[in-house]
């Protein structure tokens, strides 16, 4: 009896000893999920104006006032150079030569209008981003999704 109850006990201690070290294991990952989840990412989609105020009637004026801003929260400028940015339908604007400071925005005009610092433009002819629902999704000039901004509901 002894030696059965000798060999359930030890049993007993490999399966909670083998427990012990995969929960050790899954512990560091799923704290760093959870702080990835709440870091900030280091350029976002921080505002978007998708339904132009006004008539809607196709103008460069009314074009420029649908825009996405971008914000770089760290404190290095960072390049910019074959990031994208899409809506859900496909249409992406590629960004050229283009830096964004330290902890500055950028707005992103969806007509037509002189790049400066602060402003850049897209030069289309007609909306890209749907009044009552899409997705603006920044990637990174390998492709990587840096940010995405939706609003609305899903068609």
């Amino acid at each position: 009896m002894s030696s059965a109850s000798s060999s359930v006990r030890r049993i007993a201690a490999t399966v909670l000893a083998a427990s012990a070290v995969v929960g050790a294991a899954a512990l560091p990952a799923s704290a760093a999920d959870g702080d990835r989840h709440h870091q900030r990412p280091r350029v976002e989609i921080s505002r978007v104006q998708a339904d132009s105020p006004g008539r809607e009637d196709r103008s460069n004026r009314s074009l420029n006032n649908e825009w996405v801003e971008i914000t770089n929260t760290t404190r290095d400028g960072i390049n910019l150079r074959g990031w994208t940015l899409r809506d859900r339908d496909g249409n992406r604007y590629r960004f050229d030569n283009v830096r964004i400071g330290a902890r500055a925005t950028i707005r992103i005009h969806t007509g037509s209008g002189r790049d400066t610092r602060t402003d850049l433009f897209q030069d289309r002819n007609n909306y890209v981003w749907d009044n009552n629902s899409d997705t603006a999704t920044l990637r990174d000039d390998r492709g990587r999704t840096v940010d995405t901004e939706t609003w609305g509901r899903r068609r």
